[in-house]
């Protein structure tokens, strides 16, 4: 590595959410400002829905089971 190209990384830089979570982690930025994190991502919170637009779910099962009853 090249000396004196590199930004210096910080090991305690804080991360700020959108929902008031601080977390450290090492970045070369002073501060960070993010909008979703593992404590309010839906995923992570098991509020995660699935959304079916259109019956398109539906309207799949429906094709295969007909092309199920075509191909015998």
């Amino acid at each position: 590595m090249k000396k004196e190209i590199h930004p210096p990384y910080n090991m305690q830089t804080k991360a700020t959410c959108v929902c008031g979570a601080v977390f450290l982690v090492g970045s070369t930025e002073p501060s960070i400002k993010v909008e979703i994190c593992s404590q309010c991502h839906p995923f992570y919170t098991g509020n995660e829905k699935i959304v079916d637009t259109a019956g398109r779910v539906e309207r799949f099962n429906r094709r295969r089971a007909a092309s199920v009853k075509t191909k015998k």
